[in-house]
């Protein structure tokens, strides 16, 4: 994953007033920590930060100038978002050097297809991993190709990729298959029905 230059202004407001007028001049409230620095209040340009969030997910890497020309290299660990309006309501970014390894929750995309008559369960969307700071993965893979009804992806199917580590249970659970429930009800419906029994003819007077 690419790194995102991205500029920043201190911030001199806090509390909700303040972070309302950050949001009213188009910028998203954020706060620089880590590696034992005290922690710094920045602004972010809206616009810009949200475009590569939509591009390189939450994990996406920013490289950012500072107007009091300092800079950093950071991570979002937790982004605040108003779903009504779809806006970023406050970030917190975590700061990293190169080389430096996180633990980091990343995508999993299912590939391939599980065997016939049988329906795929996702319990989970993403699994935690530890990789370069710098060096995030997208998003991770594990094959369905022929699993039959019972079967279980777990943290340890995934394909991680070199100099990437599970920080996860190997026994995490991703998906399960299972069998096709429309299909079960099809076979118990087309089950033989057991002979009906005649009815005795009624003896002649």
């Amino acid at each position: 994953m690419s790194e995102v230059k991205i500029s920043a202004e201190p911030r001199t407001e806090f509390g909700k007033g303040g972070a309302r007028r950050t949001r009213r001049a188009g910028k998203v409230p954020a706060v620089l920590y880590g590696h034992g620095e005290k922690p710094r209040h920045i602004a972010l340009p809206a616009r810009e930060f949200a475009a590569a969030i939509r591009h390189g997910g939450n994990n996406q890497i920013f490289n950012i100038e500072i107007s009091d020309g300092s800079a950093a290299l950071a991570l979002p660990k937790a982004i605040q978002r108003d779903p009504i309006k779809d806006t970023y309501e406050h970030v917190d970014l975590l700061v990293v050097r190169r080389g430096e390894k996180v633990t980091v929750e990343i995508p999993v995309r299912l590939t391939g297809e599980a065997a016939r008559d049988t329906m795929v369960m996702t319990e989970s969307n993403t699994v935690s991993i530890l990789a370069d700071a710098t060096k995030l993965p997208e998003h991770l893979e594990a094959s369905l190709d022929g699993l039959e009804a019972g079967s279980q992806i777990k943290a340890s199917d995934v394909k991680l990729p070199e100099g990437t580590e599970l920080a996860a249970d190997p026994d995490f659970v991703i998906a399960i298959v299972q069998a096709n429930q429309d299909q079960s009800i099809e076979s118990d419906s087309t089950e033989e029905a057991p002979a009906e029994t005649p009815e005795p003819a009624a003896a002649e007077a």
